[in-house]
Order: C-alpha cells, then sequence, then structure tokens
C-alpha cells in the first residue's frame, strides 16, 4: 500500500525551539529536546511543538486556498476570476510550493511526535499524544490528498527520494490515523484549542463525504451532532473571538507565535484595524447572502467602496483563532449525504442562521440548496474548490480545464526529487 521507510537524520532537522512551559503568550511553545533524550517531563513542549508545526508550517494562505481557486475570492486589483485561477495553479506558483513543502514539514514534525513515543513508556500521556498526533496526520493528508492526489505516504521519516502513492491508499490512512485518534485522543473538556476524539469524529465525517461515502459519512455527522458538548451558537460569537459551543477544534493562533495573519490580507488600510488587502471577495459572494441572513456582516463588509471578508476582525493589529472545524459543517454533511431525508438538518441550521425554511422537491433542487448554504456558511474557511471537485462541479462552474481539478505538483519538489511525477495536464 505505501512505501515504508526508516527514520534518519532529518529528525535533528525538525527540533523546535524550547520552552518548558505553555503560557498565555506561548499558547504552542516549541521544543528543542533532541529525540533521543525525550522524558515524560518533556512531553507538554513536545506536543505544544506539534500543535505550532500544524498550525504555522502550512502557510497562512493555505487556509483560503479552496476560497482562493473556488470562485470565492480574487486578487483585490479586480480581472478575470479564470485568469486570477490559472495563476494561482501553476507550477512554479509560490503559493502552491509553500504548501506542498509546509504540509510536510508538518508531518515530519508529526511522526517526529510518534517515533518519540513509540519509545517512552506506556501511559495515559503517552497515549493521549498519539492520539493527538494520529489525528495531526489525517489533519495533513486530508489537505495532501484533496490537492494533489496521489502524494508521498510517509509513515516514518526519511530522507529518501520518495514517490507518489495512489490517492485511495491515502484516503485509507486517513481513516486509520483517525481510528488511532477516536481511541487515543483525549475527551473533549470545554477547550477547543486542543485536539479531541470528538474532533477526530467530526473530521472522520468530513473525510468520508470527501470520498463520497454518504451513508457512513452521515452517520458520523450525526454522531457528532447527537454530543450534547455542542451546539449551533451565535455567528458572531465563532468570529468575534467569544467562547461558544460550537467550534469543535480551532486554532489559537496568537499573535507572539503565529505567521497566520489572514485578516491582513482582506481589510484596506482605510478599515480601522487597517490591512495590506490582497484578495478580496468576488462580485458572486457580494450577492451570496439573503436578507436577514446573520452571517452576512459578519463575513463580508465594505469599507470605503471596497468589498472585504470580515470573518477574522484583527488586521493589522494581530491575529485571530482559525476554526478548523465546526459543528455548522456537521450539520451540511448530515444534511447532504442523506438526501432530501436531510432536509430537517438543514432547515435547522437555516434557523440558527435567522433564515425561514424551505421544502425542495427535487433531489437537484435540494443539492443545490444544500451547496448554496455551505457556500455561506464556510466562506473564508478552506471548502469551495473541493466541494466543487468532488460534486463533479468545478469544471462548469469555475470554466476550468479538467486537468484544474487537481494541484500541479511543484517545479521545485520534482527539481529535487526526480521520483516525484507531475499530473496530468502542467
Amino acid at each position: 500500500m505505501y512505501k515504508k521507510t526508516t527514520i534518519t537524520n532529518v529528525l535533528a532537522v525538525l527540533m523546535l525551539g524550547f520552552l518548558s512551559s505553555c503560557t498565555d503568550l506561548d499558547f504552542y511553545p516549541h521544543t528543542s529536546v533532541a529525540p533521543e533524550s525525550v522524558s515524560e517531563r518533556d512531553m507538554d513542549a513536545l506536543l505544544n511543538g506539534m500543535y505550532n508545526a500544524v498550525q504555522n508550517n502550512q502557510g497562512r494562505e493555505s487556509y483560503i486556498m479552496f476560497d482562493l481557486v473556488g470562485g470565492n475570492l480574487i486578487g483585490a486589483s479586480g480581472g478575470s476570476e479564470l485568469a486570477f485561477i490559472r495563476n494561482i495553479m501553476r507550477t512554479d506558483y509560490d503559493l502552491v510550493n509553500k504548501n506542498w513543502s509546509g504540509l510536510y514539514q508538518a508531518l515530519y514534525q508529526v511522526n517526529n511526535v510518534l517515533s518519540i513515543m513509540a519509545d517512552q513508556p506506556a501511559s495515559e500521556k503517552r497515549e493521549r499524544m498519539e492520539g493527538v498526533a494520529h489525528f495531526f496526520r489525517a489533519y495533513i493528508y486530508y489537505n495532501l490528498v484533496t490537492r494533489w492526489g496521489d502524494v508521498p505516504l510517509i509513515l516514518e521519516n526519511t530522507t529518501e527520494r520518495v514517490s507518489r502513492d495512489p490517492a485511495a491508499h491515502v484516503w485509507q490512512q486517513i481513516e486509520a490515523d483517525l481510528a488511532v485518534a477516536l481511541e487515543k485522543a483525549p475527551t473533549y473538556e470545554g477547550d477547543y484549542y486542543y485536539v479531541s476524539r470528538q474532533a477526530a469524529q467530526a473530521l472522520l465525517a468530513r473525510v468520508l463525504i470527501g470520498q463520497n461515502k454518504m451513508e457512513a459519512a452521515a452517520q458520523a455527522a450525526e454522531a457528532v451532532i447527537a454530543l450534547p458538548t455542542f451546539s449551533l451558537d451565535r455567528f458572531d460569537k465563532i468570529f468575534r473571538h467569544q467562547q461558544n459551543r460550537e467550534e469543535i477544534f480551532s486554532f489559537k493562533n496568537l499573535t507572539e507565535e503565529s505567521t497566520i495573519t489572514l485578516s491582513r490580507l482582506f481589510y484596506t488600510y482605510a478599515h480601522d484595524v487597517s490591512g495590506s488587502y490582497v484578495y478580496k471577495p468576488t462580485d458572486a459572494v457580494m450577492t451570496l447572502f439573503d436578507e436577514g441572513d446573520n452571517r452576512k456582516d459578519i463575513s463580508i463588509a465594505t469599507v470605503s467602496a471596497l468589498n472585504v471578508i470580515n470573518k477574522y476582525p484583527s488586521g493589522q493589529t494581530g491575529t485571530d483563532p482559525f476554526p478548523v472545524i465546526r459543528l455548522a459543517e456537521m450539520y451540511l454533511i448530515a444534511a447532504e449525504a442523506k438526501g432530501l431525508e436531510g432536509l430537517p438538518w438543514l432547515n435547522q441550521l437555516r434557523e440558527a442562521r435567522n433564515l425561514p425554511a424551505i421544502d425542495p422537491t427535487t433531489e437537484t433542487a435540494y443539492q443545490d440548496a444544500v451547496a448554496l448554504e455551505r457556500r455561506r456558511e464556510l466562506l473564508a474557511e478552506g471548502f469551495r474548490w473541493y466541494d466543487l471537485v468532488r460534486t463533479g462541479k468545478a469544471v462548469e462552474e469555475l470554466e476550468i480545464e479538467p486537468y484544474r481539478t487537481l494541484f500541479p505538483i511543484p517545479d521545485y519538489e520534482r527539481e529535487v526529487n526526480s521520483n516525484l511525477t507531475q499530473n496530468d495536464g502542467y
């Protein structure tokens, strides 16, 4: 299924700067303890270093990449949306290269943790750390396989030149990692800035619908919805840094330790918190929300006649938490996966967003309604492009060439590793 390689001195490259405790100023502190020297007293720093690597290494545009190439965002200067998408999906485009390399850097840190844990005495702390690491490996590979399809499946770190493995094998490994996370990760205790078994269950629902495993996806999503721990909450609480019951797992993304400065990309200099205004919502997004939808003003705004994404409010003053998994997504997965039978889930979400119930009479009309609700709800959270790809609508809606339903393997990666083949068309 995959090539299992041996750990080499690459681990030395992956050590992070050590801070012995987690403080408000360093939510995910780093660790520079050599792998062979780790003891139980170092585990918290090692764990938090892993959080830091997964949060930061993928780069800020990674979080909105599927909005950038999915018709939700465009360059602030405007122009052709198709040209904008084509420009990003180039073999030499820096953001694509950074996204690939950053995800694999994070993967190596996760594999590093799993390697170290394998040599530690059995304990509850070791088990929890293994669960979190398996969750993160599933999360990383979900991001890789949905972008590039066949990718190198590396379960133990290596400096060898690896080849790409079939996407089907990658999906299988994601599900296997989540099975371990469901068994070993900590139980949710009210802090959605840390991985939990419940977060693993929610990510599994996303993974299953990503493979069009509809019945299993619905079951996984409904299992999360049924938990008394979470409930749909006010949209402004989610995106204005207020404690809420809807977020299942988010990155804290503190300014002092983060490079994920998303809101700077969206706000203009004229905004109260300023910004560099790199991307703006497309015209379609500015007409996306119905009157009375309580998501509208939190999602988009117009400042000095310029349209902006409004979900991440810090601008140049700092950073914002990023919601990785929310309960609303589970409602949308259950609604989509169950077909017309899932209409109650869709209408419950609409009610929470101050919209009236709908009653589509055909499966096509119903799925169109679900897709529209997903676009509204998950705007600028990194979903749109793959939603179109997995439902077979990307070519028609985005007017892209069929081969652009996969990202190109970056030129640089193929220059340093001749075993990497290119996706067709590039």
